[in-house]
């Protein structure tokens, strides 16, 4: 610690790993937490309290916009989306593709090389690219543009010379795809199974070839039938983890439970458009538009189309389905840590990054720290 630096404070009932302690965190000036100080306490207590709660910053590995800016569009767009979720929580986050063609795909990502490189001011940390496609399976493609191909390590590698790929959407049972994971996992990509139509058996043979996860679960997926279970009875037999958004629209509450119940690790994403943080009107999603309108964005069919959910929402909805405040944290920070293999995100313990929010009773941000950096929550 330098003279010129003093070490900042944050008061109120810490969420650490352990438990809630009621005392003390310390940032160095680092932005790493130096120590907390307090007394345990249960959570029955800190929700009968007036005193701040302090939890781990949220991290979100599904997103693809807000504040009217697309990932897809170049220049600035990712510094400003990184700044929109900031102001929401959302103290890291990746960057999330649409199918494309390689092109606007390499164009894309020269774009957000830079700015995951070094963090935007005032923005979440942007740790890497989640490549949503183009190897998915046409028959499934959501709100994803038609422009699927067959995995190909070449331009794998070189999408990822423009910008590091942290996760990759794939869809298993195309040809060559289930052999591929090995080889990705080995070149220390992170898969994951979504935009599938394959089998329970497909989705069960992925996980054991090394895929880690289930993109947004439920959705742009082969659905759960006694008799064929398709990608999410996979999901909910055998995952460790998975993805999942609670708008609240994507999903509804009983399948949100019964995932919950089923899947450990499951971790929340938002999804997140152009349009999150804009008022109703049309939007960009890469090379398509999409309209805001009732809470939801759709394509010009009525398809859902990502979604306008910040992480500050999805902690509220969570707890408004019955979780308990840490569970509720750990879905929409820790484990999507553990999931990407970050052991100094996602928790408030000594030495991890001073990544974190402060909220009041009512679970409303009051302050959000991204690297020991306290960030402005003036949303305009």
């Amino acid at each position: 610690m330098t003279d010129h630096a003093p070490p900042r404070q944050i008061v109120g009932h810490v969420l650490t790993p352990q438990g809630f302690v009621q005392g003390t965190l310390w940032l160095d000036d680092a932005g790493r937490i130096a120590r907390i100080d307090g007394s345990p306490c249960n959570e029955a207590d800190v929700r009968a309290s007036t005193r701040p709660l302090v939890l781990p910053g949220f991290i979100d590995l599904h997103v693809h916009g807000g504040g009217g800016h697309d990932t897809m569009a170049g220049g600035d767009a990712v510094v400003q989306i990184a700044q929109l979720h900031a102001r929401h929580g959302t103290t890291s986050l990746l960057a999330t593709t649409m199918t494309a063609p390689h092109d606007e795909l390499a164009a894309a990502l020269a774009a957000l090389g830079p700015a995951i490189a070094q963090r935007p001011r005032g923005g979440a940390r942007v740790l890497g690219v989640h490549l949503e496609g183009p190897y998915i399976n046409a028959g499934r493609l959501g709100a994803q543009p038609d422009c699927t191909r067959p995995g190909a390590m070449d331009e794998l590698l070189a999408l990822h010379a423009l910008a590091p790929i942290r996760l990759i959407t794939l869809a298993p049972e195309l040809p060559g795809h289930l052999a591929w994971i090995a080889p990705l996992r080995a070149k220390g990509f992170v898969v994951q199974i979504g935009h599938s139509d394959g089998s329970y058996e497909d989705g069960v043979a992925a996980l054991n070839q090394g895929a880690s996860g289930f993109t947004h679960l439920f959705n742009a997926m082969s659905g759960l039938h006694h008799r064929a279970p398709g990608m999410v009875g996979a999901a909910l037999a055998h995952a460790r983890y998975a993805e999942l958004i609670p708008d609240l629209l994507h999903v509804h509450p009983g399948a949100i439970r019964a995932a919950l119940r089923a899947i450990p690790g499951l971790y929340c994403v938002t999804d997140a458009t152009a349009a999150t943080g804009m008022p109703d009107g049309d939007y960009a999603l890469g090379s398509q538009r999409v309209t805001k309108c009732l809470g939801g964005v759709r394509l010009a069919d009525g398809t859902l189309a990502g979604s306008t959910l910040t992480m500050d929402q999805a902690l509220r909805n969570l707890v408004g389905l019955g979780l308990d405040l840490a569970d509720a944290s750990r879905r929409v920070s820790t484990h999507a840590a553990d999931f990407l293999g970050l052991a100094d995100r996602g928790r408030l313990q000594a030495g991890a990054w001073g990544d974190l929010v402060v909220l009041d009773h009512d679970l409303k941000l009051q302050q959000v720290w991204v690297e020991g950096e306290s960030i402005s929550l003036d949303r305009g």
